[in-house]
């Protein structure tokens, strides 16, 4: 298995375990492959869910410029939800589970087709 496969078996892993979830394992290999080389640096890799300027890259670069939303205060709430969902005390909240998380909210899995 490759770097990525491994990863994306990672995640799929917190999904499961931290999340509660079952994965779309096709989503979830296109959302990790469209997060590009980040996933291989730990500090990009992973969200600093209490970053206020972390949640402002993901609001602007991922809901706003990848899956087409507007701004609004649902969107922040969104992120919020999402990494409760992950789960607060998790130290690493991996970028690819987070963005599938969000993806999934917000019914955007078509970014992706």
């Amino acid at each position: 298995m490759s770097k990525r496969d491994d990863l994306i078996a990672q995640y799929a892993g917190d999904l499961r375990d931290k999340c509660g979830m079952e994965p779309d394992m096709d989503l979830l290999t296109k959302v990790t492959i469209g997060c590009g080389p980040a996933i291989y640096n730990a500090d990009a890799a992973t969200v600093a869910g209490t970053q206020e300027s972390e949640l402002e890259t993901v609001k602007n670069n991922f809901l706003i410029k990848k899956l087409g939303l507007s701004e609004g205060p649902e969107l922040m709430d969104a992120i919020n939800s999402v990494l409760t969902t992950y789960g607060q005390s998790n130290r690493n909240k991996y970028r690819a589970v987070v963005y599938y998380m969000l993806a999934k909210h917000f019914g955007k899995e078509a970014v992706y087709g």
